[in-house]
């Protein structure tokens, strides 16, 4: 009888499983077996040529991939501690309002609400030279005109305003969930030690955080890594390749260049570099939650 409902267990997952290899494997199969051909569309259909690792040889001298990796890990690590800090700043003064929670909350969702392309256009339109709100508030104080998108670094510290901008209510909503989780006696045993507001953050919620926060910033590593709408539509990765991420190196690779071997390896190296960061970002959340345990 227990062997019976065993199978009928594996049985009744099965359709789940078959869902999973279509939708996942047979994709990240694809895309590797693609990586070791060089594919061209000729004569109304591609052409398969058998290349080996040369495109993976060849990768660290691409003059787009190379530059999007560097930019894409840059605006990582410069909007996530952004996001993290603003983000968590606000979760806690949500976390503290007694009346009208319901709608702060759904205030600061707003951006991650909206498609990306209306985000896009939008801080588009905010950044134009001629007309656009930045420059038009600059001028109250005597700067001249800024090209926002037209100058290299600017083009680049626009692309990380903007972003934490969009991202950082998704912070808020993560980190609000884990501020209203946490345990009401350990704040209480605090106050009744004489803990004020500045050490209860430090020693109290900062440390029993640390698990949500560190799944939190992998999301948001994830997500950086996915960046594309924006990009393309107020700067096209330019000028040059200030702007030039990952993604959008991916898609000139398929679509501009229309090389589906050196766009598969781009994917194949991407795909590596986003599950090692979840793989080393997983086991120092493994350790934070032991050393919690021990103490």
């Amino acid at each position: 009888m227990h062997h019976k409902d065993t199978n009928w267990k594996i049985l009744s997952l099965l359709p789940i499983f078959l869902i999973l290899v279509c939708l996942t494997l047979i994709p990240l199969v694809n895309i590797f077996y693609n990586s070791f051909f060089d594919i061209r569309w000729n004569d109304g259909g591609y052409v398969y040529k058998f290349i080996g690792f040369q495109h993976y040889i060849e990768l660290p001298h691409n003059k787009f991939y190379l530059p999007g990796l560097k930019n894409t890990v840059t605006l990582s690590m410069i909007t996530v501690l952004f996001q993290m800090i603003f983000g968590f700043c606000i979760a806690l003064g949500i976390s503290k309002i007694k009346t009208g929670k319901s709608f702060f909350t759904s205030l600061f969702l707003l951006p991650i609400l909206l498609p990306p392309i209306v985000i896009g256009s939008i801080w588009r339109l905010m950044y134009g030279f001629d007309f656009g709100i930045f420059n038009y508030l600059l001028s109250f104080a005597g700067v001249y005109p800024l090209d926002w998108l037209g100058d290299s670094s600017l083009a680049f510290i626009s692309v990380v305003i903007l972003d934490i901008w969009h991202w950082t209510p998704f912070v808020v909503l993560l980190l609000l969930a884990g501020l209203e989780s946490l345990p009401t006696d350990v704040y209480e045993a605090g106050r009744v030690d004489g803990t004020n507001a500045w050490s209860e953050i430090i020693h109290l919620t900062i440390p029993l955080m640390i698990p949500t926060i560190i799944v939190t910033i992998v999301f948001r590593f994830i997500l950086t890594f996915k960046i594309f709408d924006e990009i393309y539509l107020l700067t096209k990765g330019g000028p040059g390749t200030s702007t030039e991420v990952i993604s959008f190196s991916i898609y000139e690779a398929f679509f501009s260049a229309d090389n589906v071997g050196l766009g598969s390896v781009m994917s194949v190296v991407s795909l590596f570099v986003v599950s090692l960061i979840i793989i080393i970002m997983l086991n120092i959340t493994r350790r934070v939650n032991k050393y919690a345990e021990q103490d």
